[in-house]
């Protein structure tokens, strides 16, 4: 069976913070965090108003999840060159499995 494609996001905050996740339909997931339902993330109810900021397809779910992992480790002037396009998103390694 093959794997859905993946993508990771980004979503800024109303209060100016970051958020980072993933998911087979950004559209279908980020409606359901504007929604403050029960489907949303706990980090994100009572942060509005929220923007998706960035959105990139990765490939599988174990891919998307490396690299959900190593952008929230990076400092948030590092997040805002990423979507800036000014930092590379994936590594060399996985680029080249292709």
């Amino acid at each position: 069976m093959r794997d859905s494609q993946w993508f990771v996001y980004l979503i800024r905050c109303g209060d100016g913070s970051l958020y980072t996740g993933i998911a087979t339909d950004v559209d279908r997931r980020f409606a359901e965090q504007l929604s403050q339902g029960p489907k949303a993330a706990k980090y994100l109810r009572g942060r509005l108003p929220l923007k998706l900021i960035y959105r990139r397809k990765i490939g599988n779910r174990s891919e998307a999840s490396k690299e959900e992992l190593r952008i929230k480790r990076l400092r948030v002037k590092e997040k805002i060159a990423l979507v800036e396009e000014r930092l590379p998103s994936l590594t060399k390694a996985a680029e080249t499995r292709g």
